[in-house]
């Protein structure tokens, strides 16, 4: 059996090297433009977590942690992505039970995220995991 190991990446190079998972559910993020959103997003309490088998990143997401009047303090769940090699293995359900009691121990009264409307793989994971639908987020490109 492999040991999987979740721990938080805090650097800014640690999140750099994940760029090739990143893009899996992102095709079209190229390197530079994944640093420069993070060096965006950073200050702004951005934060990832990632779950390993040794060296190897098997699976990320991004969180925030913030209030907003409708949910009171919350951690929201960014770019949340398993492997395509290591899917249907409990990874993501992993990730997302840290999330959760990081959630706790931070005192959030809720846990959100959005997923884009073609994902219906990620809209079961996330049925199974005890979310609903809430609202329609929105979104204009400017």
């Amino acid at each position: 059996m492999s040991s999987f190991i979740i721990r938080e990446l805090t650097t800014l190079p640690d999140m750099l090297e994940q760029h090739a998972l990143i893009q899996q559910l992102n095709p079209a993020m190229e390197a530079t433009q994944y640093k420069e959103l993070l060096n965006q997003m950073l200050p702004n309490g951005y934060r990832m977590v990632a779950i390993f088998n040794d060296e190897k990143c098997l699976g990320l997401s991004g969180f925030w942690i913030n209030t907003k009047l409708y949910s009171g303090k919350y951690l929201e769940i960014d770019n949340f992505i398993v492997d395509a090699a290591y899917r249907s293995q409990e990874l993501g359900k992993r990730l997302v039970d840290w999330m959760h009691q990081l959630a706790i121990d931070e005192n959030c009264q809720t846990i959100m995220l959005d997923a884009y409307t073609s994902n219906n793989a990620a809209h079961r994971f996330y049925f199974r995991e005890g979310f609903h639908i809430k609202s329609y987020h929105f979104y204009k490109t400017l």
